[in-house]
């Protein structure tokens, strides 16, 4: 089975690329809805996240307070390693569990950090959304209502676009509507088909 990764700066539009791909009917493995399930209150992760941060980063339920973790991890790098510390290895032993349960040739991982945390030997494959940063800036700000200042600190903490283009197999450019994303899917959706039933 052919494993692309998705990936792509924030607000690009990697979760809509996604979806089209489910629509076409490719099986779709989510690094961020994993991770938004080990942290639900109870779970293992979200204990380990407490201790080391201090209960001060959960609401009132007991759940995480998202906003207080992001404010605190961007305040400082260190921080910021030892939660990926703690999350990145159990959402890929996941992601590599959910693997294993699939038949089809090919597979979607998306991954926003599959390049920051060096796992492009997790995929076969990389496909970067892209688009430009004043796009992400405006994206961002209407999807999550996040200050342009928080939304700048967290593209700076990704990897330089650049740097991301480079090490992609596929680009698909979002710079326009959902129409013309679509038609870009579908003829990734028949090359990755090919590529995977090829491989087997």
């Amino acid at each position: 089975m052919l494993k692309v990764g998705l990936t792509g700066g924030i607000g690009c539009g990697k979760s809509t690329a996604a979806n089209l791909f489910a629509d076409l009917g490719a099986p779709v493995i989510d690094a961020d809805r994993i991770s938004h399930a080990l942290v639900k209150p109870g779970a293992p992760a979200l204990l380990q996240i407490t201790r080391q941060f201090g209960p001060d980063i959960l609401a009132a339920d007991g759940a995480l307070d998202r906003n207080k973790l992001r404010s605190l991890v961007f305040s400082r790098p260190d921080y910021k390693k030892q939660l990926e510390a703690i999350l990145h290895p159990l959402v890929y032993a996941e992601m590599q569990r959910m693997l294993q349960t699939l038949h089809y040739p090919y597979v979607i991982l998306c991954i926003p950090l599959l390049l920051e945390t060096k796992m492009q030997h997790f995929v076969d494959r990389i496909l970067v959304i892209d688009c430009s940063v004043e796009q992400q800036i405006n994206r961002v700000k209407l999807r999550n209502r996040h200050s342009e200042d928080t939304i700048k600190a967290i593209i700076a903490s990704q990897i330089p676009r650049e740097q991301r283009l480079s090490a992609a197999d596929d680009i698909i450019d979002n710079s326009g509507d959902t129409t013309k994303l679509a038609e870009h899917i579908k003829k990734l959706h028949n090359l990755y088909f090919s590529l995977g039933k090829n491989q087997n």
